[in-house]
């Protein structure tokens, strides 16, 4: 679609890497429009069981591109329109992809770069891997959905102490606050590992885990009679699929289940 987002594939596995090495990644309306329109494309292809995000070079993203901005400012605009037509979209996008999500998050994640890891369902880092809540620092909000998924990880003081102080937090630390959930010792470990973690993943259920995926968002943010709704219907879709049945039939053989994602 464009040299700013390499788009692999490797069985049903699709890593997306953000590619402007020479810019830390940063998101210009090229890198946005392709990163939401790729997404909207793998939402609806059921072959794709498990996605990847990466970056090239040192950095895995640091949000949006300033110099790009600042033109835009010169220009005369004001309003981010950039907010409504490609973060708003890219994050509900991922928050709500029916398939596992993995970031690889080698360097740098900051601003809006970090939203997009943080959206992820799995974040593997390495020793160099920063995070960064940087939109105190330019005098902006937070945006790409930040406001829900920082506090839902870290909970709303810490999440309030991130954003408002904007300063660095380091590897280990991200391990300890959940900002990741595996932290490998090796920086050039950190896209292989995210890799196979995301092919194992794509050999599972995928069917029931877009459903477990919109069970906790609905029990997450309402009642119990929501999350109970909630999963009297994701029983229903999972129960009739042949990996359900399969796998109980697998149980019973004493065999190892082997699922189709159908």
């Amino acid at each position: 679609m464009t040299d700013s987002l390499l788009v692999e594939r490797t069985d049903a596995v699709v890593t997306l890497t953000f590619n402007r090495p020479e810019a830390m990644n940063a998101l210009d309306v090229d890198l946005k429009e392709a990163l939401r329109d790729t997404l909207a494309q793998i939402d609806s292809d059921r072959s794709v069981r498990a996605v990847v995000l990466a970056g090239t070079g040192k950095a895995f993203c640091v949000g949006q591109d300033l110099r790009e901005h600042a033109q835009t400012l010169g220009n005369g605009a004001t309003d981010l329109d950039t907010v409504r037509a490609h973060y708003n979209p890219i994050a509900q996008r991922l928050a709500s992809l029916p398939k596992p999500v993995v970031a690889a998050v080698r360097g740098t994640a900051a601003g809006a770069g970090a939203s997009l890891a943080l959206l992820a369902d799995f974040r593997i880092g390495g020793p160099k891997t920063t995070f960064l809540m940087a939109f105190a620092n330019v005098g902006l909000a937070g945006d790409s959905g930040i406001s829900w998924s920082l506090p839902h990880l870290v909970g709303r003081a810490r999440a309030l102490e991130l954003l408002l102080l904007a300063q660095p937090v380091r590897a280990q630390q991200c391990l300890d606050y959940g900002l990741l959930t595996e932290l490998v010792d090796d920086d050039e470990k950190v896209l292989p590992v995210a890799q196979e973690f995301a092919a194992r993943l794509a050999a599972g259920p995928t069917v029931a885990y877009a459903a477990i995926k919109r069970e906790l968002s609905i029990g997450t943010a309402g009642t119990l009679s929501d999350a109970l709704a909630a999963e009297a219907q994701a029983q229903a879709i999972c129960g009739a699929t042949a990996d359900h049945q399969a796998a109980v039939t697998s149980f019973v053989n004493k065999q190892k289940p082997v699922f189709e994602g159908r």
